[in-house]
């Protein structure tokens, strides 16, 4: 089981093993289903940067990956409206890229040391988010629940404790990438 990421050669680097990579191709791949390409646009709306879709998902994930600008019993619907007008559509194709990104560098047929420079670390800690937003939502995770749980207090159905322990999982992954991205500027100081 890895480690972690750690610094490495002005870059971040973590060694997996074959079931930690296909855990992580699989769901990275979930994301690449679940966040579909925005449809094509005219081209006024290519260069104006203008989008079709003005409301909130029904699906509860991908309200979680895309939620509305403003929220609140004050909120104008109509600014979040055409707040997700000019931003959804980049979303979805940076988030599909991350996502793609993470899969490229996995090691094929197996485990194995994934070497990442700064761009390709960034690219992976905003898939491992989107990866752990989506996985929360579906399992109903909040912060108080999950607290709960880390401190013994909360008792989840065997039915979603293999998720829940991916979703931590997926945490120290992500937590470790942070620190292995503060260490590698640390370094360069």
């Amino acid at each position: 089981m890895t480690r972690g990421f750690r610094a490495a050669g002005g870059g971040v680097a973590v060694d997996l093993d074959a079931e930690e990579t296909e855990i992580l191709r699989a769901m990275a791949g979930l994301v690449l289903e679940l966040v579909e390409e925005p449809p094509e646009k005219d081209e006024f709306e290519r260069i104006v940067g203008i989008g079709a879709n003005t409301e909130k998902p029904d699906d509860p994930v991908l309200a979680r990956l895309f939620p509305d600008a403003y929220s609140g019993d004050d909120a104008d619907p109509s600014s979040s409206a055409d707040f997700r007008r000019y931003t959804e559509d980049g979303l979805r194709l940076n988030k599909r890229a991350n996502a793609r990104s993470l899969i490229e560098e996995l090691p094929a047929g197996g485990g194995g040391r994934v070497e990442l420079d700064s761009g390709g670390a960034h690219a992976w800690l905003k898939s491992l988010n989107d990866v752990r937003l989506a996985l929360g939502t579906r399992l109903g995770i909040d912060e108080e629940a999950h607290d709960a749980y880390l401190r013994g207090e909360a008792v989840v159905p065997e039915s979603q404790a293999a998720a829940l322990h991916l979703y931590d999982w997926l945490g120290m992954l992500q937590e470790s990438l942070v620190e292995a991205l503060f260490d590698v500027r640390r370094e360069g100081e």
